[in-house]
Formats: C-alpha cells, structure tokens, sequence
C-alpha cells in the first residue's frame, strides 16, 4: 500500500463521515424523530458513536484495498462501476434486511438504499481518481 491507497484512504473516511452526517442528522432528523420509539435514546447513541467510526474505517479500509487487486488504471469510470457494484453489495442487504427486521417504513429503508448506492458511486470514483498504483519492478 502506497502513499496513494493512505491519502486515498483518508478522503474517502472524511466523505463517508460528512455525507452520513447530512443524510442521517439533516435530511432524515425528523423521520428518525417520528421512530424515535425504535433506536437508542439519543445519549446512549453518542456513547456507542466509536464503534460506528471503528466499523467505518473498517470496511472502507477494505473498500479501499478490494479496488487496489482489481486496480485497470481506467480512470474515474473505472471508480464509478467499483463503486456502483460495491453500493448494491453493500446498500441492498443493509436497507431492506434492517426494513424487514424494523419497524421502518419503506420510504425510510428506500432512502437508505439511493443514498448508500449514491456513497459508494461517490467514493469509489474519489478513490479511483486519487489512487495510483505503485511501479512495477
């Protein structure tokens, strides 16, 4: 892993980080608001905040290094399909399975979907954009 996958790495954690922030304390406060019977009690969330920062770096640090052994060096087209195939992976199981086993609406797990889908479209064409792979000797 070369300076590219670490710098690389690092914008995708942030962009992750920041486009959740809007999606889940923005956009979807008030629907949140009206399950509120479903999740923790909103302190009890902040204390437990870790382990979803722990979890994120997690498997994007393995988002990361899946597109390095497949790395074709097509460009951001290349970061796009990654990232659209890996959203779908990711994204599918996620909202609908949490829908099946929580009393959200649909529109909620819907939500969750586009925009886990539209994430990793995002950050898979960040990382294909930054990502070089090292010469070979």
């Amino acid at each position: 892993m070369n300076k590219t996958f670490w710098y690389g790495f690092v914008v995708v954690y942030v962009v992750v980080q920041a486009l959740g922030y809007l999606l889940h304390n923005v956009m979807l406060a008030d629907a949140y608001m009206a399950l509120a019977h479903v999740w923790r009690p909103p302190a009890e969330m902040m204390s437990l905040m870790w382990i979803m920062f722990l979890t994120s770096a997690v498997y994007l640090f393995i988002f990361c290094y899946i597109f390095t052994k497949g790395y074709e060096g097509r460009g951001t087209g290349e970061g796009l399909r990654y990232g659209l195939l890996m959203g779908l992976f990711m994204a599918v199981p996620m909202a609908f399975e949490s829908y099946m086993i929580y009393p959200i609406t649909m529109s909620l797990a819907l939500t969750w979907f586009v925009a886990g889908l539209a994430t990793f479209v995002i950050v898979g064409i960040i990382f294909a954009a930054i990502y070089r792979a090292p010469p070979q000797i």
